[in-house]
């Protein structure tokens, strides 16, 4: 299938939400000059991502045409197999998107390196010229991420690139009964978290960072590793803070979850239990009693362009 189309991802910039939120740049300005802040931090970071998202305008030539949609679209807007998907933003935003193209070539392109890590943003706006001359050529690279997978018993279905969390959706306990290779325990605790190799280096690192730290205060040696690679077919789970009591148990804490195993958890939250996956807490699924969900491996690879 030929290429015609170049989806342009984009979310607002922090400015353009400040102007949202306050109704005007001066009444925008106003409130952070007066909170001791520095307004010109917010114009200089604007308008270094409009510079380069002018720049990949303009490299879009070769026949092909190009549409800019906004982050918020991403849930109902229909991908087709002509589509090229150009991320423009920050990393969490190529992670978003992954879960919404069916597999189709991303390209992430990074705005600002001076302000954005870029793990998941391998190229710069003067780069996509060349590259999409590849893809049209068939010659590119890509690389394949694993996802996970959410499935409820009714049917619904969430996609995962980073991790899920499923617990409450405030700072209350998770009341949950878990299963996993054939032991079923029930739990209390502050939700749990399931992540891919591309997650491992996200929330999950903070969980074992936090592990680690707790041990080296004890004099313990080992330390623990969440090291795992973006395409291995493996997930992870950790139950956090885990709390043992009289009708909860802690003896399933961290898993591995594999073709042939998988994450079984029962809701037994009457209200305000949810998962939600990348960190976006909008993107969610009502996880209330009567809801179980299994948490297993994605059909679907996520295609970053290298």
């Amino acid at each position: 299938m030929k290429f015609e189309n170049v989806i342009i991802i984009r979310d607002k910039t922090r400015l353009e939400q400040l102007i949202e939120r306050f109704n005007s740049k001066a009444q925008a300005k106003f409130y952070i000059e007066s909170s001791g802040r520095d307004f010109a931090f917010f114009e200089s970071e604007h308008h270094t991502f409009y510079e380069s998202l002018s720049k990949i305008k303009t490299s879009i030539t070769d026949g092909l045409k190009y549409k800019v949609i906004n982050r918020s679209f991403l849930p109902t807007y229909m991908f087709t197999a002509k589509d090229i998907v150009l991320v423009i933003g920050q990393d969490g935003l190529v992670a978003n998107t992954a879960k919404y193209v069916n597999g189709l070539p991303i390209i992430g392109i990074n705005p600002d390196p001076k302000r954005y890590d870029g793990i998941l943003l391998k190229h710069a706006p003067n780069d996509l010229k060349n590259l999409l001359k590849k893809m049209l050529k068939g010659t590119y690279d890509s690389k394949q991420v694993t996802m996970a997978k959410a499935t409820l018993n009714d049917g619904q279905e969430l996609l995962a690139f980073n991790d899920f969390y499923i617990g409450a959706d405030s700072h209350v306990s998770s009341r949950y009964s878990i299963e996993y290779k054939g032991i079923k325990e029930q739990q209390s605790s502050s939700g749990i978290i399931v992540s891919t190799g591309a997650g491992s280096t996200g929330w999950l690192s903070s969980i074992f960072n936090m592990t680690n730290n707790i041990s080296e205060y004890f004099h313990n040696e080992s330390r623990c590793s969440n090291k795992l690679e973006w395409n291995a077919n493996q997930l992870v789970f950790v139950v956090r803070e885990p709390f043992l009591s009289k009708q909860s148990q802690t003896n399933i804490g961290y898993g591995i979850i594999t073709e042939n195993t998988t994450l079984k958890i029962e809701s037994n939250m009457p209200t305000k239990g949810i998962i939600f996956s990348d960190g976006i807490e909008s993107d969610f699924l009502n996880f209330n009693s009567g809801s179980v969900v299994d948490i297993g491996l994605a059909d679907e690879k996520a295609n970053l362009v290298v």
